[in-house]
């Protein structure tokens, strides 16, 4: 376990210092190529729930202390610790002695090791009571920033606590059936034949009550399922596409969208991002699947002139870089590094991508309009200004149960995302 404590310490410090989390756990798997699945398991498990209860926790460390800890090692190393105690199943005496015996390994105060089984063994023994103080302040109860709850507060002043509380939770497994290849109740069945339970949240969406390792899902390798969250699963019907249309998808990568798209009728389709290596995983997306993209380009979606061919589009999904305050159940490392002064950055990109596609789509044709954000800047106050610039566009109505003007807010089945509809006169 010392390892584990260790590893998971050091991920969350560098996490901490403004490191993508994916990328961050990538590296140590590559730094750490001997370590067992189950120490991955417990590391990745370790490390996405500090991040999910940070709030919690930094607050519960701080009534502890007398004073801030300045070693910023012994401090990541008690929040771990404390997460464990807490959260997780391992033995009390466990966690606490290799606690104990990681501090002396890292840390060469020789004050250190005694400091850490003294505030570990008070929390034991004062949990109930740290416990409650922390839900006394609104980041240790919601363990967000305070910024990203204010203003939620404002902007959904009846949901708000849903939407965070929401955010903390695990988020399901989530598979979209290639009706190309099976229906949903064929897939749901033979689920059940390999004692996977699931749930058809919507059209092609089934929901596992339990996560299982890609491996496990049964045709898999041979494209009849993707996993793609069941919010994301929306914006292929919405863009309603059907055979022959000439159709782009920008900032497409991974590509769950693109293949989408391609399931859902014959089109000839410009799978379009910035990034070279997404591109590869769209690429081994589509090969999975047995289909191919009509094009395949790397290139800026707000320039066109690198990489348009002058062929006018019938349909194009932007599904535009925004803030993500959608998808933190998945990311919880976005809501400790994203500030609220990012939020211009994305706007600003927003727009000029909006801006750049819309003389690529033919007149009659739709853009779809995407984000994984539930901040109503890139949402319908994006959507208002670009009615206010552009007199040839209509805003259709989006028609789903659980989706409110564009909105669909994240809960225990699917993340957050917005969608608006624009028709081309």
């Amino acid at each position: 376990m010392m390892k584990i404590q260790q590893l998971a310490a050091e991920s969350v410090a560098i996490v901490l210092s403004g490191k993508n989390l994916t990328l961050v756990l990538q590296a140590l798997w590559r730094q750490n190529p001997l370590l067992q699945s189950q120490q991955r398991g417990a590391i990745q498990d370790i490390v996405y729930g500090v991040l999910r209860y940070l709030g919690q926790l930094e607050v519960i460390l701080n009534q502890l202390v007398k004073q801030p800890l300045s070693d910023k090692k012994l401090r990541n190393l008690l929040l771990v610790s404390l997460y464990q105690l807490y959260y997780s199943e391992s033995p009390e005496y466990a966690v606490v002695d290799c606690a104990v015996a990681t501090t002396r390994k890292l840390i060469k105060n020789k004050g250190a090791a005694g400091l850490v089984n003294a505030i570990l063994r008070n929390f034991l023994r004062n949990d109930t009571s740290l416990l409650n103080l922390a839900n006394a302040h609104e980041v240790g109860r919601f363990s967000h920033p305070q910024w990203w709850i204010d203003k939620l507060r404002y902007q959904y002043p009846q949901q708000y606590e849903a939407i965070l509380q929401a955010n903390n939770r695990h988020p399901p497994m989530t598979l979209r059936v290639n009706r190309r290849k099976t229906s949903v109740a064929d897939y749901q069945t033979l689920l059940s034949q390999y004692k996977i339970e699931s749930r058809q949240v919507w059209d092609n969406a089934l929901m596992l009550f339990k996560p299982v390792p890609t491996q496990k899902l049964p045709m898999f390798e041979q494209g009849y399922v993707s996993i793609q969250d069941a919010g994301a699963q929306l914006a292929a019907p919405f863009l309603d596409v059907s055979d022959g249309m000439i159709v782009l998808d920008a900032c497409a990568a991974p590509g769950g969208k693109s293949t989408h798209l391609m399931e859902a009728a014959n089109i000839q389709l410009t799978v379009l991002d910035n990034d070279q290596y997404r591109l590869g995983r769209v690429s081994e997306n589509f090969k999975r699947l047995g289909i191919e993209p009509f094009r395949q380009v790397c290139g800026d979606a707000a320039l066109p002139s690198s990489w348009w061919s002058g062929k006018l589009f019938d349909r194009i999904l932007a599904d535009v870089p925004c803030s993500a305050s959608g998808v933190v159940s998945r990311h919880p490392d976005i809501k400790w590094l994203r500030r609220i002064t990012d939020l211009p950055m994305f706007l600003n990109m927003q727009q000029n991508i909006l801006d750049a596609l819309w003389p690529l789509l033919k007149s009659e044709g739709k853009l779809l309009y995407a984000t994984c954000s539930v901040f109503i800047e890139e949402n319908c106050q994006q959507v208002k200004c670009f009615l206010e610039k552009h007199s040839d566009a209509r805003l259709l109505p989006i028609v789903h149960g659980e989706v409110n003007n564009g909105q669909l807010i994240p809960n225990c089945f699917h993340d957050g995302f917005y969608y608006a509809l624009f028709y081309k006169v």
